[in-house]
């Protein structure tokens, strides 16, 4: 894994709460984060919005790595 990574900050779409401070490596959109990746978790370790409770993402396992499967819909990301 090279060092050509940039944090981003995800927030809820329905709350504004942050809940992650991720490591993104490459362009596109958000559409899995890998747990390992996660510089702060304010969700403490679950894929809910801490704050209105709301699923924000899937729990998975990709090329035998644990993700979570970002549901779309519920979260946005700022630089």
């Amino acid at each position: 894994m090279s060092k050509d990574f940039r944090t981003i900050k995800i927030y809820c779409e329905k709350c504004n709460t942050l809940l992650y401070e991720y490591h993104k490596y490459g362009s596109g959109h958000l559409v899995k984060c890998f747990v390992n990746q996660i510089k702060k978790d304010y969700t403490n370790k679950e894929t809910i919005c801490p704050n209105c409770q709301e699923k924000i993402a899937r729990k998975r396992q990709f090329q035998g790595r644990d993700i979570y499967k970002i549901i779309q819909s519920k979260i946005y990301v700022k630089k």
